[in-house]
């Protein structure tokens, strides 16, 4: 053995063989080999963390607390929603012809019937004139037949045979045709005046007008696609959003029941509520692809403060529960077996309270069982917790959370079934 560890000892050891017996070489190498085992040794049980305390002994942790309390709470669902026009209109021209005036600013607001623009009427002012001309030549000549009829007439019961049926028969057919021209003349007479009519474009609704399309001086047709403006109602307004089709039962329930549903739309930064309207209609199919479905919201939008096309995020307030009790999100806790929450007690330790959770939005959840009024429950060091663990609330403004009344809370961003 003692050949093994000289042949496999390092260079510097074959040196000191010249110098010191074979038997010390040996034992040198082994008090080595077993001194550099103790001092790692030594070293690996120096730097081991020390156990964990148990519970309720070692330093006390630094934690705030808030109170349970008990209030109402609106149930929210939200979703992203873009506004549309209740109605929007495409002036266009019903008559061809050159456009010679226009007569609106453009973005003002317009009512029905007011006159936008003018094409040039002279040449209708001549159709009127002609239809016309021509329906008292064939009045003239259905009154001038009628006459003639009469005289048929009295000739033959004064003159025996002095005027024949068939005669008689030619007369009156000839009236007949009389008549018809005339009923077609008027006709003609009354389409003249309406295109005369069309050549004042008139605004077809209410609303806001938008950009000028044409200018003065254009030949306009009636086939145009883009028209000379576009007319938006934007009093009221609706908004059409959606959400997810595991919601739409709930919304469905009390929609149908005739529940007058409340919804908010706050801007795209969700810092400002710009208007509160009502629920107005549910689609009647489920996307597929998405697994979503379209809502209609109806605004007044007195002050217009949503514009067509405008993305939103739309706040459905389906109902508000009533003197629920209420616990700050910070203080839920997710774990193997459900969530709980760590529950500060009289003699400053916390226990684990397992808890059922019913809706929640960003700020607070219901609790359903688990926690009553007046509890305080551990919202900030809760990582550094084990039940029973000892604690100490800290110091300084805002140590003792509290839960604002149901009242006094902001209507939440989202709410969501656990």
């Amino acid at each position: 053995m003692s050949s093994d560890l000289t042949e496999a000892a390092p260079p510097f050891i074959g040196a000191a063989r010249r110098f010191l017996p074979r038997r010390n070489i040996t034992r040198w190498i082994v008090v080595a080999i077993i001194g550099a085992l103790a001092i790692g040794v030594w070293r690996y049980r120096t730097s081991e963390t020390p156990p964990l305390a148990a519970p309720g002994r070692g330093p006390a942790t630094a934690v705030a607390a808030a109170e349970i309390v008990r209030g109402d709470f609106p149930v929210v669902f939200s979703g992203l929603g873009t506004v549309t026009a209740s109605a929007t209109s495409v002036v266009k021209a019903q008559v061809s012809g050159p456009l010679v005036e226009v007569r609106y600013k453009e973005g003002q607001t317009v009512k029905a019937g007011d006159i936008l623009a003018r094409i040039d009427p002279r040449p209708f002012d001549l159709a009127v004139a002609q239809a016309e001309a021509q329906l008292r030549k064939d009045e003239s000549l259905l009154q001038n037949a009628e006459r003639d009829l009469a005289r048929y007439e009295l000739l033959r019961t004064k003159v025996k045979d002095g005027v024949s049926g068939q005669q008689l028969d030619t007369q009156r057919a000839l009236i007949g045709q009389y008549h018809a021209a005339v009923e077609m003349d008027r006709a003609q007479v009354g389409q003249a005046k309406l295109n005369l009519s069309y050549a004042n474009i008139a605004a077809p609704i209410d609303g806001r007008i938008g950009l000028r399309l044409v200018d003065p001086g254009n030949i306009v047709q009636t086939n145009d696609q883009t028209g000379i403006a576009v007319v938006t109602r934007l009093s009221p307004i609706t908004v059409i959003f959606t959400l997810p089709e595991v919601k739409l039962q709930s919304v469905l329930k009390r929609f149908r029941s005739g529940e007058a549903l409340n919804v908010v739309a706050y801007d795209h930064e969700h810092s400002e509520a710009l208007a509160h309207g009502v629920l107005y209609a549910i689609d009647n199919q489920i996307d597929a692809t998405s697994g979503t479905v379209k809502l209609r919201a109806e605004f007044t939008n007195e002050d217009e403060k949503l514009y067509p096309n405008q993305f939103v995020n739309a706040e459905l307030t389906v109902e508000t529960l009533l003197n629920v009790v209420l616990a700050p999100m910070p203080a839920i806790q997710r774990g193997a077996k459900g969530p709980f929450v760590y529950v500060v007690e009289s003699d400053d330790k916390v226990a684990v309270r397992p808890v059922r959770l019913g809706p929640s939005d960003g700020e607070h959840a219901v609790i359903e069982s688990g926690l009553t009024p007046g509890q305080r429950v551990v919202v900030e060091g809760v990582d550094k917790l084990r039940d029973g663990a000892k604690i100490t609330l800290a110091s300084g403004p805002g140590a003792e959370k509290k839960s604002p009344p149901a009242e006094g809370r902001r209507p939440p961003e989202k709410a969501a079934a656990p």
